[in-house]
């Protein structure tokens, strides 16, 4: 177990695995960075990845009051715990983290699944926050934590007992619900981040999305490849808002895949 301080003063553990490059690796809503533990064995043999708790969760502690900019400083933090130039790869949140650190870090490339963006109308509209605090108020913290999970999961198409199903059979639930302030902290941040016209990364970005994940999921990484300047879009057929965690080997490959193809294209530059 390692531990990096941020701008803040928090402080940010993670821990180190494998041999090559360097690799970060950020993890969204989940409990902490578990949520990586399909991932992991498919990339150590390649990279030597930093993989983090993010505040308030598993190890990393916490400060108040909290912002979404305390968090990109939280992976700046990261960042800079490296040798060297990293690959910065991020799911959902830590997707944008990933976006948004990088603007102020060099880093070799961004890799974001479905960066937790909310564009348009969806998020002209969005109160999961609110909603999610008015069942916290009420002494439901499970019911407040199923309304995320519906909304951020399943786009809103998965409620009642067919919801209660799926649950059960989710490994970090009921743990999950522990973290429900830190999800209604989290959603209030993202509905007031407001998406930039252009992101001029220095870096070549690769955006990820499943075509059975949220519809304002997809909207948003859509919205990504717009706003960045140098990004290439790929979507998996089936897969979900968890990808990473229901197809890893395909999930890396088209990573590798993207990596193999930025690094010719520097050295011919």
């Amino acid at each position: 177990m390692k531990r990096v301080t941020s701008a803040d003063g928090t402080r940010i553990v993670y821990d180190r695995h494998g041999e090559g490059p360097p690799m970060v690796l950020l993890h969204g809503d989940a409990t902490g960075k578990e949520y990586w533990k399909p991932v992991t064995p498919l990339l150590s043999g390649e990279y030597t990845l930093t993989i983090s708790d993010r505040r308030g969760r598993g190890r990393s502690g916490d400060t108040e009051p909290y912002s979404l900019q305390r968090e990109i400083e939280d992976a700046r933090a990261v960042i800079d715990s490296v040798d060297g130039e990293p690959v910065v790869f991020g799911h959902s949140f830590g997707g944008l983290q990933a976006i948004e650190a990088a603007r102020d870090r060099a880093v070799r490339a961004v890799v974001a699944y479905e960066p937790a963006i909310l564009v348009g109308e969806y998020r002209e509209q969005a109160d999961l926050a609110a909603r999610m605090q008015e069942r916290l108020d009420a002494g439901d913290p499970e019911g407040a934590m199923k309304r995320h999970v519906k909304e951020v999961i399943h786009g809103g198409e998965l409620e009642g007992a067919a919801l209660d199903e799926w649950l059960e059979e989710w490994p970090v639930w009921p743990e999950y619900v522990t973290f429900v302030e830190d999800s209604v902290r989290m959603n209030r941040a993202l509905e007031s981040y407001e998406l930039p016209e252009r992101i001029d990364l220095e870096a070549p970005t690769l955006l990820l999305t499943g075509t059975e994940a949220p519809s304002h999921l997809r909207d948003g990484v859509r919205a990504a490849h717009e706003s960045l300047v140098d990004s290439r879009l790929v979507e998996f057929d089936g897969l979900s808002h968890m990808g990473p965690n229901e197809a890893p080997e395909q999930v890396v490959e088209t990573v590798r895949s993207f990596l193999a193809a930025t690094d010719a294209e520097a050295t011919t530059d």
